[in-house]
C-alpha cells in the first residue's frame, strides 16, 4: 500500500462509548480514521466492530500506539478530534500532541462537555501551537453512531475545514416538516435533508449553547417525572398505564425523544423480579454538572431560569434518600382524595396541557439565557439555526422545535419565546388546565417544582407591576440602597431618611 493511500483523513483520540460511535459514523461517511486510546482493549473492540460492519471493504480505521504515530498517519494539515472527559484530560492530550510535533495550522477539536470558559482559555493558551476548536455533541451513544446534533464554535477558518465533515455525520431533518430522517443501519448514512450542524459563533459559544441545551434537558426530564408521579400517586395508575398515556401523548404536540423513552422505561419489566423496572430503580438521581452550570449562569447574568434550577434542586433532594425516608414517617401531608374515573381522566388531560405549557416556558427560559449571554459576550447567535439543529440527533429533540424555529424566523429579535404570537395563543388556550394541574398536585401533597415554577415564571413575566417596589423600599430602609421613582426620569436615584419623623426624600443622583 502506498503512503498516499495509507494516510488517514482524521485523527481521533478517545475510543470510549461516544468516541467509538463517532469514529464509526465518520467511517460510514467515507472518512478514514486513525484512532488512539490509552486503553488498548477499546481500540481492539473498535477494530472488531469496524471489521464486522464494513464487510469486504478495506479497513476504515487504523489503531495507533502513540501520539507520534497518530500524527504520522494523517494527511497534513492535521485534523484531530478528542472525545475524552472534560477538564484535565483535554489539556493532557493537547500537551502530548505538542510534544509529538503538532503544527500551528493543525486543528484539534474538543467534543466533550467542557465548561465554556475553559474552552475560551484553551484557545488562548494554545494559540500559535495549533488551532484549538470545539464542538459540543448531543445525542448520546445512538446519536454519535447515526447522527448527532453538533454545536461547533471557534476559529472561522477551522470551521471551513471541519464543516463538510460535521455536516456529513450530523443528524438530518426533513426541511418541510422538521421531523428527523432516521436510518439506523451501519454503512448506510442519511445523506438527504438538512444537517443538524451549524456554526454557533466565537470560541466557547458552542459549549455555552450545549450547556443550556443540557439545562433544558434537566427541566424537560423533571417535568415528565412530575407528570408520572401525579399519575402514580394521585391517580393510582400503574407504570404500564402511564406508559400508554405517554405513548398517546407522543403522537401529538408533546412528541419528543424524552417522551418516547419515558414510555419505554415505564413499559419495561425487570428480568429478575418481574416487577415494573421503574419500581426496582432507586429514586436517587445523579448529575454531571451541566444543569448546575446553566443554573449558575442564569443567576450570574440575571436571566431567570427557575425551572432549570428547580430541576437541579430536585436531583439534589432525591439524593437525600435516607433523610426523606425518615421524614416520611414524621411529616404529615394531606388526606388522600377519592376520585372517580371521569375525574381521573380529566386530570390526565389537564396534565397533558400543563406539561406542554411548562415545556414552552422552559425553552423560553433557555433561549432568553442564551440571548442574555450573547449580549454579554458579544456573540451573534442565530436562534432559528440553534432551534433547527435541535430538531434531530439531540436529547431534547421534539416536534415543537419546528415551531420555535419558525418563531425566530418571524422575528430574530424576539425578546422572549412567550411573546411570540403562536406560543402566546397556545398558552392562553391551555393555561387553565395548567393551573388546575398544579393546584391539584399541590392539594394532594405531590411535589411539582418544575411545573409550578414554570407557571410562576409565566405569571411574573406577564405581570406589568411586580412587588419589587416594596422590595426596593425594604432595601432602602435597612441599607440605603436607593430606588427609582415612577414619576421621575429613568436613572435618577432617591433615598428616604427613614429615621426622621417627616421622612423627607433626597435625590441621590
Amino acid at each position: 500500500m502506498s503512503e498516499s493511500v495509507s494516510l488517514c483523513d482524521i485523527g481521533f483520540v478517545g475510543a470510549g462509548v461516544m468516541g467509538k460511535n463517532l469514529i464509526l459514523n465518520l467511517a460510514d461517511n467515507g472518512y478514514r480514521v486513525a484512532a488512539f486510546d490509552l486503553d488498548h482493549q477499546r481500540l481492539e473492540a473498535l477494530l472488531a466492530q469496524d471489521a464486522a460492519e464494513r464487510g469486504n471493504q478495506a479497513p476504515r480505521v487504523v489503531a495507533c500506539s502513540s501520539y507520534t504515530e497518530l500524527l504520522g498517519r494523517l494527511s497534513a494539515p492535521h485534523l484531530i478530534v478528542l472525545s475524552v472527559p472534560a477538564g484535565k484530560p483535554v489539556d493532557d492530550i493537547c500537551h502530548k500532541l505538542i510534544d509529538a510535533g503538532i503544527q500551528a495550522d493543525d486543528i484539534v477539536v474538543d467534543t466533550g462537555n467542557s465548561l465554556w470558559t475553559d474552552t475560551v482559555e484553551r484557545e488562548k493558551s494554545y494559540e500559535g501551537k495549533f488551532i484549538f476548536f470545539s464542538t459540543a455533541v448531543s445525542g448520546g451513544e445512538e446519536g454519535a453512531r447515526f447522527g448527532p446534533s453538533l454545536m461547533p464554535s471557534g476559529d472561522p477558518y477551522a470551521w471551513t475545514r471541519i464543516k463538510p465533515v460535521w455536516q456529513a455525520i450530523a443528524a438530518k431533518v426533513d426541511p418541510a416538516s422538521g421531523k428527523p430522517i432516521e436510518r439506523k443501519i451501519p454503512g448506510q448514512p442519511v445523506k438527504e435533508g438538512e444537517p443538524c450542524a451549524t456554526y454557533i459563533g466565537p470560541t466557547g459559544s458552542g459549549h455555552y449553547v450545549k450547556m443550556v441545551h443540557n439545562g433544558i434537558e434537566y427541566a424537560d426530564m423533571q417535568l415528565i417525572c412530575e407528570a408520572y408521579q401525579v399519575m402514580r400517586d394521585q391517580l393510582d395508575m400503574n407504570p404500564q398505564d402511564i406508559a400508554g398515556v405517554f405513548k398517546a401523548w407522543n403522537q401529538g404536540i408533546l412528541n419528543s425523544y424524552l417522551m418516547e423513552i419515558s414510555a419505554e422505561v415505564l413499559a419495561t419489566s425487570d428480568s429478575e423480579t418481574g416487577l415494573p423496572l421503574v419500581d426496582v430503580i432507586l429514586d436517587k438521581a445523579g448529575q454531571k454538572g451541566t444543569g448546575l452550570w446553566t443554573a449558575v449562569s442564569s443567576l450570574q447574568l440575571g436571566s431567570p431560569a427557575p425551572s432549570i434550577a428547580e430541576a437541579v434542586y430536585a436531583r439534589s433532594l432525591s439524593a437525600l434518600k435516607a433523610e426523606r425516608v425518615k421524614a416520611s414517617s414524621v411529616l404529615a401531608g394531606p388526606s388522600p382524595q377519592l376520585l372517580d374515573d371521569a375525574q381521573k381522566q380529566a386530570r390526565v388531560e389537564a396534565l397533558h396541557d400543563a406539561l406542554y405549557c411548562a415545556k414552552v416556558c422552559v425553552y423560553a427560559q433557555g433561549f432568553h439565557l442564551m440571548k442574555t449571554a450573547a449580549a454579554e459576550q458579544g456573540w451573534e447567535l442565530n436562534f432559528a439555526e440553534i432551534a433547527k439543529i435541535w430538531r434531530a440527533g439531540c436529547i431534547i429533540r421534539a416536534v415543537f422545535l419546528q415551531s420555535i424555529t419558525e418563531a425566530y424566523q418571524r422575528n430574530e429579535e424576539l425578546a422572549n419565546l412567550l411573546v411570540d404570537p403562536f406560543f402566546a395563543k397556545q398558552i392562553s388556550g391551555f393555561q387553565q388546565h395548567w393551573r388546575q394541574a398544579v393546584a391539584n398536585a399541590t392539594l394532594a401533597g405531590i411535589p411539582v417544582p418544575a411545573l409550578s415554577s414554570a407557571l410562576s415564571y409565566y405569571d411574573a413575566y406577564r405581570t406589568a407591576v411586580l412587588p419589587a417596589n416594596l422590595l426596593q423600599g425594604q432595601r432602602d430602609f435597612f441599607g440605603a440602597h436607593t430606588f427609582e421613582r415612577t414619576d421621575q426620569p429613568k436613572g435618577k436615584s432617591f433615598h428616604v431618611l427613614w429615621s426622621d419623623a417627616g421622612r423627607p426624600m433626597t435625590r441621590i443622583k
